[in-house]
């Protein structure tokens, strides 16, 4: 069914659902009218539709959130379950060693989107959340990503803006470059300071079971000397989830 201006309820329906972010997890209905530009009128109607079949769910003071059965449905189907069963074990391995945070990020658009993370208290600053994405210039996931990723993503990114977050971010289509190649000659990216002065992230790809590069595998610790001994627990680990994914047969969230 197709409203007057032609756009179909659906396509209402998914703009709102991609009116919530990290950021804003709750709304209320004038906010998600100012979002979607969809009258105010139209927007209260969708939603109280999409509240009845339980795709969003009110709070206590009416604020507006995605309901649990669009979750449900959403990871009962999802390809990324096998990445994220066969990574699981690993990673809890890995964060009993680096005691900071250690993630699993796969590519989607122009950006890492990050499946799963587990985090310690008192462990360094990190702007990675579950389902919250990040640059792929900017994060050591996204440059393992980007290094292994379609030649037109890497030649997209390239034209930039490659924007700064601090003075060791990579802003420069040559820097860039050469970095992308080491990452694919080395096996793994090494971050200092990129996305946060005092962090550090490594990460190193995570292969499915035909060797394609599908996820990457990172821990963000304290940017400090003893930084570089994670190197080969994250290698070590991201090869132990790829051997798990092929014993799966798995193809990966995109295969």
């Amino acid at each position: 069914m197709r409203t007057p201006t032609g756009e179909s309820v659906l396509s209402r329906a998914v703009r709102i659902f991609e009116a919530f972010t990290p950021d804003a997890p709750a709304l209320t209905v004038s906010e998600i009218s100012r979002r979607t530009g969809l009258h105010l009128a139209t927007a209260s109607r969708l939603v109280a539709e999409l509240v009845s079949h339980g795709f969003l769910a009110r709070d206590a003071d009416r604020r507006v959130r995605i309901g649990v059965r669009l979750w449900e449905l959403g990871t009962r189907a999802s390809p990324t379950l096998s990445l994220r069963d066969a990574a699981m074990p690993i990673m809890e391995g890995v964060h009993d060693v680096v005691g900071n945070h250690v993630q699993i990020g796969v590519l989607e658009g122009d950006e890492v989107l990050f499946l799963e993370r587990l985090t310690a208290p008192g462990a360094v600053i990190n702007y990675t959340r579950v389902a919250g994405r990040l640059p792929l210039h900017a994060s050591s996931s996204g440059l393992v990503l980007l290094a292994h990723g379609p030649v037109d993503l890497q030649e997209r990114i390239l034209t930039g803006p490659l924007h700064a977050y601090t003075p060791h971010t990579i802003t420069t289509a040559t820097a860039l470059r050469a970095t992308l190649a080491a990452v694919r000659q080395q096996g793994y990216a090494y971050c200092p300071g990129y996305f946060h002065q005092d962090a550090l992230g490594v990460a190193a790809p995570v292969r499915d079971s035909r060797g394609g590069v599908v996820a990457a595998l990172s821990v963000v610790v304290p940017h400090d000397d003893g930084a570089a001994s994670v190197v080969p627990v994250v290698r070590t680990a991201a090869r132990g989830i790829s051997r798990a994914l092929a014993a799966q047969g798995a193809h990966g969230p995109h295969g």
